[in-house]
């Protein structure tokens, strides 16, 4: 797991001008964004663990990787839906998972462009796979390909945090959330990240 090279300027200037994210910074020092994996087993992760815990995702992942030997748009879209279903996935996860080999294979996603697109595009783009919404693009783009500034504002954990350290606890309309987020531009993602970690110490890996 590298650390994105703007993480350090990133920090500094978050800490230089929001009193709460200089605290953040103080306490959470060493550590940054995490990734693992190519970015169609990226993708496929994140399908498998909709709505379920992440000790189940990992022991449905395990099982795929198990029977599959390696999780590729060709395995998947080779695979029989029975034996998808097999591993713990449901009928609908099986769908989108065969969804985005397909789209891999055909050419529809192309990773090897994605560097040269803006943020907006690529999530446009990635949304297109049935069981990947903006957040998870969202996810994607932070954590996958260390975009610098990401606000994922449909995320309850960034929801939380901000509410806690910006409004006493208090709920917060989607407006305040992205006016308050606006001064951290554009390091986003690392502001993000860093709230997160106020509430769960332990980082988030995708």
């Amino acid at each position: 797991m590298s650390t994105p090279d703007y993480w350090q300027q990133a920090t500094r200037e978050l800490a230089e001008r929001d009193e709460v994210l200089c605290s953040l910074v103080e306490r959470f020092q060493g550590l940054a964004l995490g990734s693992r994996g190519d970015a169609f087993s990226t993708l496929a992760r994140s399908i498998v663990g909709q709505q379920i815990s992440v000790k189940a995702a990992q022991s449905v992942w395990d099982r795929l990787s198990g029977r599959l030997i390696a999780v590729t748009p060709a395995s998947v879209s080779h695979a029989r839906t029975t034996t998808l279903r097999a591993c713990g996935l449901s009928g609908q996860k099986a769908l989108y998972l065969r969804d985005l080999a397909r789209k891999f294979l055909d050419g529809t996603l192309d990773a090897a462009g994605w560097h040269a697109l803006e943020d907006e595009a690529l999530i446009v783009e990635l949304t297109q796979v049935k069981g990947i919404g903006r957040w998870t693009a969202e996810m994607f783009l932070m954590f996958h390909l260390a975009r610098p500034d990401i606000l994922p504002l449909a995320d309850l954990g960034l929801q939380r945090a901000m509410r806690l350290h910006y409004n006493r606890g208090r709920p917060l309309s989607v407006l305040r959330m992205r006016k308050i987020g606006a001064a951290w531009a554009p390091w986003r993602s690392v502001a993000t990240w860093y709230l997160w970690r106020s509430l769960d110490p332990i980082p988030v890996e995708y």
